[in-house]
C-alpha cells in the first residue's frame, strides 16, 4: 500500500482524514457538496497511518448520515477495474466498514450495496463479516450461491473452501449455510477438514525439542534469521528454560558477539531478565548499539536500568530514544525536565507522527508535566494518528487546565472511543454543544459502553433519553 497523503490540519480534508471531531463540526458548517467530496475522498482513500490501531468507520458513517450522503463514490470505489487488479483488503476494507454501520444505522442502501459486493467484489469476506452482524437470515442465505461459487470442486477449491471456513471471522453465514440442503454435506466436510488441519499443525511443531542445549538455541535463532525471522525473543524464553548456572560464560559471550548476530539478540533478552541489575548487561548493551540491543534494553524497567536512563537520555540515537520512554515510564518526578526535552527535541527531530512521542506523551501526563502543554497541543493538532491523538488528549487533560474548555468539547466527536470517553469526563458543559451532544451519544446504540458510561457520569439519566 502506499503512505497515505495527508492534508494539512487547518483544511477541512486534513480535519478529516485526521479523524479530529472539529472536522465533523466544520463539515457540517462547511457547504455539503464541499463536505461530501472531503468525506467520500476519506473513505475511498484510507488516511490512517495504521488501520490495526486506528479507528474511523463509525466516525465517517455518522458524518454520512449527518449529511444524508450517497453511496455513489463508495460503489465506485468498490466496483472499479481496480477491484479486479488489486487484491489487498485494506483498500476497500475502510468503505465496507463504513457500510457496515451504516446498515446497522438502519441505511438500507448500505445493506444491499454490502449485499451485492459479497456476491460480486475482490473482498467478499470482509463484506460478508459487516453482514454477519447486520443482515438478517434470509439476506445471508441468499449469499450461499454466490460465494459457494467461487470454491470449484476440485481439490484446490475444496481446499481453499475448508480454509475460508475454518479462518472465517463471523462464522454465522457459514453456520446458516451448513443448515440448508443444497449445501450442508460440503460444508460439512470443510469445516471437518479444516479442523484437521489444525490439529494437524499442532502435532508437528517446527520449533525448540525437549533436550535442546544452549548451543541447539542459538543454532535456532541463527537459522530464523537466515530465513528473514528474527526469533530472538522466543529463543530468550527457550534460554532461560534450558541454561544451567555453568552455561552462563557461554551466554555472556554470545551477548558480546562471540557466537554471531542471532546468538548475541538472542542472549541480550535473556540477560535482561535472568539479570536485571548486573550493570554489565547494561555495558553490553551499549557496546552493542543495534535495534536487537535496544529492544532488549526496552524490557528493562528495573532502578539500575532508570539510572543508566539518566545517562543515556541525551544520546541522539535509538538508545537515547529508549532511554527517553524509560524514565516517561518508570521514571520519578526528578526526571520531568529529561521527559520534557526528549518530547521537544524528537517533536523537532521527527515531526508529530513519528512513534517515538506515545511513551514521551505519556510519561508528560503521568508525571504531570504543566509546561509541556504547548508542545502537547501542537502535537494534537498536526498529528495523522489519532491513536496517537488520543493518548495527546489524555495528557492535556492532567496538565492543560484550558483543556476542558478547549480541545475537550472537540473530542466528543473524534473519531477515537477512548478519546470520546476522556471528552466526557472533561468537557465543560457551559459550552452550549457539550449537553446535546452527551445526550446523542447516550443515545447511540453504536457507541462504546465505555463513552456511555462516561456520559452517564455526566448527567442524569432522565436527560439520557
Amino acid at each position: 500500500m502506499f503512505e497515505p497523503v495527508i492534508a494539512p490540519s487547518g483544511t477541512l480534508l486534513g480535519l478529516l482524514q485526521r479523524g479530529r471531531g472539529d472536522g465533523t463540526l466544520h463539515a457540517l458548517a462547511a457547504p455539503r457538496a464541499e463536505a461530501l467530496a472531503a468525506l467520500n475522498r476519506c473513505v475511498v482513500s484510507d488516511p490512517r497511518q495504521d488501520w490495526q490501531v486506528e479507528n474511523r468507520s463509525l466516525y465517517y458513517a455518522r458524518l454520512y448520515l449527518d449529511l444524508d450522503g450517497p453511496l455513489g463514490e463508495i460503489e465506485a470505489h468498490l466496483f472499479g477495474a481496480e477491484d479486479l487488479l488489486d487484491e489487498d483488503e485494506h483498500r476497500t476494507g475502510l468503505a465496507l466498514s463504513v457500510l457496515g454501520h451504516l446498515a446497522a444505522y438502519g441505511r438500507d442502501d448500505a445493506l444491499m450495496l454490502l449485499r451485492r459486493y459479497a456476491a460480486l467484489g475482490a473482498n467478499w469476506s470482509w463484506a460478508l463479516d459487516e453482514l454477519a452482524l447486520r443482515d438478517d437470515d434470509e439476506g445471508l442465505r441468499s449469499l450461499a450461491g454466490p460465494v459457494l461459487d467461487r470454491f470449484p470442486a476440485t481439490q484446490d477449491g475444496e481446499a481453499r473452501l475448508a480454509a475460508a471456513v475454518r479462518d472465517a471471522y463471523e462464522p454465522r453465514p457459514w453456520r446458516l449455510w451448513e443448515e440448508t440442503p443444497a449445501h450442508g454435506e460440503r460444508l460439512r466436510a470443510a469445516r471437518t477438514q479444516g479442523s484437521f488441519d489444525r490439529w494437524q499443525r499442532q502435532l508437528t511443531p517446527k520449533g525448540p525439542q525437549p533436550g535442546w542445549g544452549v548451543r541447539a538455541v542459538f543454532e535456532w535463532a541463527a537459522d530464523g534469521l537466515r530465513r528473514g525471522t528474527p526469533l530472538h525473543v522466543p529463543a530468550a524464553r527457550c534460554l532461560a528454560a534450558v541454561a544451567a548456572p555453568e552455561d552462563r560464560p557461554t551466554v555472556l559471550a554470545a551477548a558480546a558477539g562471540a557466537h554471531g548476530e542471532a546468538a548475541r539478540a538472542t542472549a541480550l533478552h535473556h540477560l535482561v531478565l535472568a539479570e536485571p541489575e548486573n550493570p554489565a548487561v547494561l555495558d553490553l548493551i551499549e557496546a552493542a548499539g543495534d535495534e536487537a540491543a535496544v529492544a532488549a534494553y526496552e524490557r528493562m524497567c528495573g532502578p539500575t536500568a532508570v539510572e543508566r536512563a539518566r545517562l543515556w537520555v541525551h544520546r541522539p540515537d535509538a538508545l537515547g530514544a529508549a532511554a527517553g520512554a524509560l524514565l516517561a515510564a518508570r521514571g520519578g518526578p526528578e526526571d520531568a525536565r529529561y521527559v520534557l526535552g526528549a518530547l521537544r527535541s524528537t517533536v523537532r527531530g521527527h515531526g508529530p507522527d513519528t512513534p517515538r512521542l506515545f511513551a514521551l506523551v505519556d510519561g508528560a501526563g503521568r508525571l504531570a508535566i504543566g509546561c509541556a502543554a504547548p508542545v502537547l497541543r501542537h502535537i494534537y493538532r498536526e498529528t495523522a494518528s489519532s491513536h496517537l491523538r488520543g493518548r495527546v488528549a489524555r495528557a492535556l487533560a492532567g496538565t492543560d487546565a484550558s483543556f476542558a474548555a478547549g480541545f475537550a468539547v472537540e473530542c466528543l466527536w473524534d473519531c477515537e472511543e477512548t478519546t470520546r470517553e476522556v471528552a466526557a469526563r472533561h468537557a465543560e458543559t457551559a459550552d452550549a454543544r457539550v449537553a446535546p451532544r452527551l445526550r446523542r451519544l447516550a443515545a447511540d446504540p453504536a457507541e462504546e459502553e465505555d463513552v456511555q458510561s462516561a456520559v452517564r457520569s455526566r448527567i442524569a439519566p432522565e436527560s439520557a433519553v
